[in-house]
């Protein structure tokens, strides 16, 4: 029996599926890994021993640079988060949510809006202003129609890369990996006309093979937790305000009450984006209201 490395491309029905020096293998995770509190996940640089092909153990999950909980993806370097310009409605604050996320979890967001040739004139200036804030503070943005082949630029982006897609359900993510490679044939939903959207149609997590690299599309969503954020991390995430918080008057500044802020000066000046600002103040809300988790004791035996 061999033993090999190789990295997750598909977890199904209990089986993991390993893609290792170009051939791919069907395996089994080991027994103790639930005892030591692990699991195998889709993204996962790990060794297993194979007879054949379809018969496979995964003996050691390496270490992860990241990981996901939800969708469970492991070792993301980028990614793109889908939204649509309409059904559903572009939300903003919706997108800084998800941008935090990608920032706290240190991988680089691409944000791409799906369904522009659905909008009209006014709405279509609305999503370019968005586009003009987002690019000045560093993010590539990238407009699409429903069944265009994306541009070359924003393949590009995918090359030699792992990428994770983000969204809500129905905002078009596996629409656009179709239009990506029509080959991978991923089903498609309709937007619920009674709630505004979509239909989940992404059943398991999977890596595709795009322009050298790996394509991830996940289940869509539509709320986003901030998860385990300090307030002092979720002012970091708000890129925009790394090289002004040095100016502030207090280390540490959260930017909200503090006096001499320099966030908040160059907020009332309008070299920060007021709606993002307002987005970032609502989210230091939920954090400092949140309530403590506390810790269950185990029982002694």
């Amino acid at each position: 029996m061999s033993k090999l490395k190789g990295r997750i491309y598909k977890v199904l029905s209990g089986f993991y599926y390993i893609e290792s020096a170009g051939q791919q293998y069907q395996t089994r995770a080991r027994g103790n890994f639930r005892k030591q509190g692990l699991k195998p996940i889709v993204g996962d640089e790990v060794e297993f021993v194979s007879h054949n092909l379809t018969d496979g153990m995964v003996t050691k999950i390496l270490p992860r640079k990241n990981s996901l909980q939800r969708p469970p993806v492991a070792n993301i370097d980028q990614v793109v988060i889908v939204m649509s310009a309409v059904h559903p409605k572009f939300s903003p604050a919706l997108l800084d949510r998800f941008i935090v996320q990608c920032e706290a979890m240190k991988m680089h967001p691409i944000l791409y809006w799906t369904k522009m040739d659905q909008v009209n004139d006014n709405e279509q200036e609305e999503l370019k202003r968005w586009r003009l804030i987002y690019e000045s503070i560093g993010y590539p943005v990238f407009f699409g129609e429903i069944n265009q082949l994306p541009s070359s630029r924003f393949i590009e982006q995918l090359k030699d890369k792992t990428t994770v897609l983000m969204g809500q359900s129905g905002v078009g993510k596996s629409t656009l990996i179709n239009n990506i490679n029509p080959q991978f044939h991923l089903e498609t939903g309709e937007i619920s006309t009674s709630l505004g959207r979509g239909r989940h149609t992404t059943r398991h997590v999977e890596l595709l093979k795009v322009c050298d690299g790996f394509l991830a599309d996940t289940p869509g969503f539509s709320a986003l937790e901030i998860a385990d954020l300090s307030a002092a991390e979720l002012a970091d995430d708000f890129i925009e305000f790394r090289p002004l918080a040095k100016h502030c008057r207090f280390r540490g500044c959260l930017h909200h009450n503090e006096p001499d802020c320099a966030v908040k000066e160059a907020v009332e000046n309008g070299e920060v984006c007021a709606e993002r600002y307002d987005h970032y103040l609502l989210m230091l809300s939920e954090l400092q209201n949140r309530r403590p988790q506390y810790n269950k004791r185990k029982k002694s035996e």
